[in-house]
């Protein structure tokens, strides 16, 4: 029988060892509302990167007041099983409709429409709308859904997919 203190060396040991080949996260985004594109690994050798999460913060700002806020990791991670759920390559890039938004920004599209939710999950760096080109927007709601990662909304008339790591929840 091995004592504690050898057995949580060995499983430290293996751990690293694991996380040491945990494969590359990378995300590829285009914002259509300004151009820009952004490639950035935020997840390599077992951790994640402050250099690839700050890039997808701004990346993925309130693209009408500039503002920004910390996107949570789960959220891109959640982009990145979608995206491989789907088979789409890695370097393809993924079309950011709307990633944080300002309390301000919020409640302007709240006045507007019913569809934004007051307490968006935007607000907080845990929601965005996406789609992929070349993938159905069914086909990535499907993908969003079956991951059970959190909220998935599906707005085909708009031409995005709304996925958040808020509770589990699904609505069209």
């Amino acid at each position: 029988m091995i004592n504690g203190g050898v057995a949580a060396l060995v499983t430290a040991a293996l751990s690293e060892r694991v996380s040491a080949r945990a494969p590359e996260r990378r995300l590829v985004l285009v914002n259509p509302h300004n151009g820009e594109r952004y490639d950035a690994c935020f997840f390599a050798n077992g951790r994640y990167r402050a250099d690839g999460l700050a890039e997808l913060n701004h990346a993925m700002r309130d693209w009408r007041t500039g503002a920004t806020r910390k996107i949570d990791p789960g959220l891109l991670d959640l982009l990145v099983r979608v995206r491989d759920r789907l088979d789409v390559p890695p370097r393809k890039a993924l079309k950011l409709v709307s990633g944080y938004r300002s309390p301000k920004t919020n409640r302007a599209l709240h006045a507007r429409s019913h569809g934004v939710a007051s307490k968006s999950q935007h607000m907080l760096g845990k929601a965005t709308d996406i789609a992929i080109p070349g993938v159905g927007l069914s086909h990535l709601r499907s993908a969003a859904l079956s991951l059970r990662g959190g909220g998935v909304g599906y707005y085909p008339s708009d031409g995005f997919v709304h996925m958040d790591t808020g509770a589990l929840r699904h609505w069209s």
